[in-house]
């Protein structure tokens, strides 16, 4: 099949999926990204249409909660509005058979709806729960079954939809003849197949997934990445700590001027801080003699070595931590971030703080809570188990050329080297 596929252009989304991409094309699918002008060397196609999350990278790289949440949000479906009048001309040029969608570009799958075009949902970032039976990601909540955690739930969903209204989205729909529930989010989910690579074992417990959700695993091969100059010679073998803020919201200096102090407050450690494009090292100030500051990092590289990683709870750096059985402190800042430190606390594979409560001596606390008790470890790795039996990339693919329609050969799945 020719399999179309529209991401979000910035690295965490990118990466796991251009990785499910490259799995597909070893089974001789021909796979091409749409609206992207770089796809990790495979084929894209770049839209007419202006990607105001890029252009707008500096601006949100400050933000943080609320304020980020709305701007983004509105950033996403402004796109999705641009993308839908040129959508039908590409599809058509392009002829893909299907579409795999990054449901996080909301309401993306109204243009395939509308030609009759299959499309598969795969959320690379955390998935939506629009249910209400286990709090949606944007929240910290804690996961609860009481009645009145679903009510909260869902109260949580109801606001989140009217965040997502936007008029043009909507006068494409009504043209197009769908009619759509604008108050349910999860109302235009593929009806074929959602995926999710979050691993069963470390999302909430919940029995009332629709039976096309599927949990598969990361979709981690380790190809397409840029090469990073790292200096490796300066690691001195003490116990790493290895800490991100992700690529987008990492405009602060004073967070990790903190987690460079905190850190500090540790001896007998090493710090590698990876602070991403919007800051220079210098307006970090001064950090131990040890700690190895840079703008990028060779984070899977780096996170084989390490004993705890620090994270904004981005769900790539996550999961790639938990791949390596690598406990977390965990500092989310906003998007589906929350989402993910109440699964961390769940799952106890972590400590998990915020922005406002962050300080040198907290960080600190919570990190020798981590190095001292084996237990973050402990179930840091009983993750990295799962992650390593359910093999993501090969499940995920599975799930996509089955619900297809794809007749697929009998073939043992590899399961992922533990390292």
């Amino acid at each position: 099949m020719k399999l179309g596929f529209i991401c979000l252009n910035l690295p965490g989304h990118l990466n796991p999926m251009t990785a499910l991409a490259r799995q597909l094309q070893e089974r001789n699918h021909e796979v091409v990204f749409l609206y992207s002008s770089s796809a990790n060397g495979l084929p894209c196609i770049p839209g007419d249409d202006r990607d105001p999350i890029n252009e707008k990278r500096p601006e949100v790289s400050k933000l943080q909660g609320d304020d980020a949440l709305g701007f983004g949000v509105g950033l996403l479906v402004q796109r999705t509005e641009a993308m839908l009048k040129s959508m039908p001309a590409m599809l058509e040029a392009t002829a893909v058979d299907a579409l795999i969608i990054d449901p996080i570009q909301f309401y993306a799958e109204l243009a395939p709806m509308n030609l009759g075009i299959p499309y598969i949902h795969v959320a690379v970032a955390i998935h939506c729960d629009y249910s209400g039976y286990t709090p949606l990601c944007i929240y910290s909540d804690r996961h609860q079954t009481t009645p009145e955690a679903v009510v909260r739930n869902r109260k949580g969903v109801a606001k989140f939809a009217k965040m997502l209204g936007n008029d043009g989205v909507k006068a494409y729909a009504r043209s197009a003849g769908l009619e759509i529930d604008w108050e349910d989010p999860g109302f235009t989910l593929s009806k074929i197949a959602w995926l999710t690579q979050t691993p069963r074992e470390f999302d909430f417990e919940n029995s009332h997934w629709p039976s096309q959700f599927h949990h598969t695993g990361p979709f981690h091969d380790g190809k397409g990445r840029a090469e990073v100059n790292f200096p490796w010679e300066r690691l001195t073998g003490e116990p790493l700590i290895y800490a991100s803020m992700g690529t987008i919201l990492n405009g602060q200096a004073e967070v990790f001027q903190t987690i460079a102090a905190g850190v500090a407050k540790h001896k007998g450690v090493q710090l590698v801080l990876s602070i991403g494009d919007q800051l220079e090292p210098e307006q970090i100030g001064p950090v131990p003699s040890n700690a190895i500051l840079v703008k990028r990092a060779p984070q899977l590289e780096l996170l084989k070595l390490a004993s705890v990683c620090i994270t904004h709870s981005g769900l790539n750096t996550v999961l790639e931590s938990l791949a390596q059985g690598v406990p977390q402190v965990a500092i989310p800042v906003t998007f589906d971030q929350p989402g993910i430190g109440a699964r961390i606390a769940y799952h106890k594979t972590g400590m998990v703080t915020s922005l406002d409560k962050l300080s040198a001596g907290h960080l600190s606390t919570l990190l020798g809570e981590v190095l001292s008790d084996p237990t973050y470890r402990e179930n840091a790795r009983r993750i990295q188990k799962a992650i390593v039996k359910a093999n993501g990339l090969s499940a995920a693919a599975d799930l996509i050329e089955h619900s297809l329609g794809v007749p697929t050969k009998t073939r043992p799945r590899r399961q992922m080297e533990l390292v």
